[in-house]
């Protein structure tokens, strides 16, 4: 149960990044074609006021389409009418005219061209195949050549809708924290909240409500209850707990490695922060975790911060025992996903956010457009670095797997 619950975190939040697009490009008049609640294919679907919106089978995230995300080249023509054309020769003069419109810069003849190819293709005799791409690619380039297309809008404009997905993770990584600290996240005590079963400290038979005083004969603090546990480095070690009035000594127990940490496997309870308190500490530990990570993402140039890198697979696992820690354990997980989500998608690398956002500022400051050819050539480095920190975090989770 607690994978389940990981899994569907991890999606809410891919869903809340795609929403910040969503909302962003609707109120900059971008008005996107579709919004999905998981991925195709559709388990139901509807179109209201031109946006289509649907529910996909896949319960993981969502996606958003926002029209003409690249200007539209002739080689799209290629691609989509190429069969349409070997099997209807008589369209070779049309779409050639729409190739060469595309070529010129003719953005508003090309449109017309390519609603009148729509028509042409309609009266054709095609397979199947044949007519549901070409229908499939006019009406995309049909979006594409449109006022609301996402290439034609002002700089500031393609910024904003781009940023806002990163800026939707990072908020929500906000509230969420907000609701920790004001709650029972705010300030740890020395009283145990919750014990994860089958854990180490299940078995010396830590029970929640236990006030622990000491380890290893020294008394603690609630701060100094994880970095001692942690600095045992998973040498057996003895509690010492408060139970109905009377001392109790647990152990000696091991500590267990994991997410690179030695735990027990338990939470301690915590008092809640004044609301403003609660959001001013928000805010702090939000900058602090927001350096720790882009030190760490900076550190991969010079070969450091590799064991820091996770997966989605070691996400999920780490996610799945924070869940079995309790609310507030799975609470912070979930914030600290959150935020490394926006920052990840804020590296200036394509198909990224932040390859989007510095493509966008560019073209602003030449005053035209970067040609597809770049677009593509440089979304091939992106794509293969995103690779490669995916391969890394998958080879530091591996070991970890249980």
């Amino acid at each position: 149960m607690s994978f389940v619950v990981a899994v569907l975190g991890l999606g809410f939040l891919v869903l809340v990044h795609e929403l910040g697009h969503f909302g962003a490009s609707l109120a900059l008049g971008m008005r996107p074609r579709k919004f999905y609640l998981g991925f195709p294919p559709a388990v139901v679907k509807w179109t209201r006021r031109g946006i289509e919106y649907g529910i996909g089978a896949i319960p993981l995230g969502g996606f958003v389409k926002i029209p003409g995300m690249h200007r539209p080249a002739p080689a799209d023509v290629d691609t989509t009418l190429g069969r349409a054309v070997g099997e209807a020769p008589g369209l070779a003069g049309p779409v050639d005219r729409l190739r060469r419109l595309l070529a010129a810069g003719d953005h508003e003849a090309a449109r017309e061209s390519a609603v009148e190819l729509q028509g042409l293709v309609a009266s054709r005799s095609l397979s199947e195949h044949a007519r549901r791409s070409a229908d499939k690619g006019l009406a995309e380039l049909d979006d594409a050549l449109g006022p609301d297309a996402y290439w034609r809008a002002t700089t500031w404009k393609r910024v904003i809708v781009i940023a806002a997905g990163p800026l939707a993770n990072i908020v929500l990584t906000i509230v969420l924290l907000i609701v920790l600290f004001s709650t029972s996240g705010g300030k740890a005590t020395t009283r145990v909240a919750d014990v994860a079963a089958g854990s180490p400290a299940a078995h010396a038979g830590l029970q929640p409500g236990d006030r622990i005083l000491e380890i290893n004969g020294l008394p603690v603090t609630a701060r100094a209850i994880p970095r001692l546990i942690g600095a045992s480095e998973g040498r057996p070690i003895v509690l010492t707990v408060h139970r109905d009035s009377r001392r109790v000594l647990l152990g000696p127990v091991s500590p267990r490695l994991s997410s690179g940490v030695y735990r027990l496997g338990f939470t301690l309870r915590g008092v809640g922060l004044p609301l403003p308190q609660a959001t001013s500490t928000a805010f702090r530990v939000t900058g602090e975790v927001t350096r720790e990570i882009v030190v760490t993402i900076g550190q991969l140039a010079t070969g450091k911060g590799r064991d820091q890198i996770s997966s989605p697979v070691g996400i999920v696992q780490g996610s799945s025992e924070a869940v079995k820690q309790g609310a507030d354990s799975y609470l912070s997980v979930l914030a600290l996903i959150s935020l490394s989500i926006a920052l990840l998608n804020l590296l200036p690398l394509l198909p990224l956010d932040g390859g989007h956002i510095a493509f966008a500022v560019a073209e602003g400051v030449r005053g035209r457009a970067v040609a597809r050819e770049v677009y593509e050539r440089v979304s091939v480095v992106g794509i293969a670095l995103v690779l490669l920190l995916f391969v890394i975090g998958l080879s530091n989770d591996i070991p970890n797997i249980s």
